[in-house]
């Protein structure tokens, strides 16, 4: 899906929090992939500007990476617990992202 709601065309800064974890790939390549499947079960719940996509995209960045560790193997599990820690529908694009360059 590519649009508004996608994240697409956005800064990504959230990919690149998620790039910066001091993780094996194998761990890596299951919060990729956590994220990805959150996000789209997610997204319709966040405003439609960029800057509101981005900020709820590094939410929900930094719940994969707080309850992710090396050993991380179910997508399923970590999608589920990440989505639980996001506040749906929560917009605050004054959160800083200046943290995330």
């Amino acid at each position: 899906m590519v649009g508004p709601k996608s994240g697409l065309g956005a800064s990504m800064k959230a990919r690149r929090l998620i790039d910066g974890a001091a993780l094996g790939p194998a761990a890596l390549k299951t919060i990729y992939q956590a994220f990805d499947e959150a996000w789209a079960e997610i997204a319709l719940h966040f405003g439609s500007s960029q800057v509101e996509i981005e900020a709820a995209r590094v939410r929900l960045a930094e719940a994969i990476l707080e309850i992710a560790d090396e050993d991380s193997q179910d997508v399923e599990a970590l999608k589920r617990a990440a989505v639980t820690r996001m506040p749906l529908g929560h917009r605050d694009p004054r959160r800083s992202l200046a943290q995330y360059p």
